[in-house]
């Protein structure tokens, strides 16, 4: 075979650090424009960016020569930096946790995944955000210890 094809779809979720409420609504829609900026300027495309005060979910396709690590690198460093240079300039208090939940995602699952990120005020108004991410980790079988959850 001449030309190599992959469509992979992953599904990122992480929190601010320690879980702050930093994601104000009136930020919101101009930090997931900025996160659809990065992921364009660097050839990832985000298909989906949302979530509430204090984690976000973000759905994007990876081409095969970029890693997962690599690629949540890049939004979260880039994003940390934007926020704390537009919205927390003399605070710099804006992190994000140091780890992060990825989660493929089937071609036929990707409309449900976003449906999913698009909801998401609805979804926690019912559900903490430790709740969820817990929820994951047992939907997709990944063995963890409570203790290093949380940053």
């Amino acid at each position: 075979m001449a030309n190599s094809y992959t469509q992979i779809y992953i599904h990122y979720i992480f929190s601010t650090k320690n879980r702050e409420p930093l994601i104000l609504p009136e930020y919101e829609n101009r930090l997931w424009r900025y996160i659809a900026g990065i992921g364009k300027n660097h050839g990832i495309p985000v298909i989906c960016a949302g979530g509430v005060a204090d984690h976000l979910h973000l759905l994007v396709t990876i081409s095969s020569t970029i890693s997962v690590s690599k690629t949540i690198q890049l939004f979260k460093g880039n994003s940390s930096k934007w926020m704390n240079d537009i919205f927390y300039p003399d605070t710099r208090e804006f992190q994000w946790q140091s780890g992060y939940g990825a989660f493929s995602v089937s071609h036929s699952g990707v409309e449900g995944v976003e449906w999913y990120i698009r909801n998401q005020k609805k979804h926690h108004e019912k559900m903490t955000f430790r709740e969820e991410y817990i929820w994951f980790l047992n939907k997709y079988g990944i063995e963890y210890d409570e203790r290093y959850l949380w940053d």
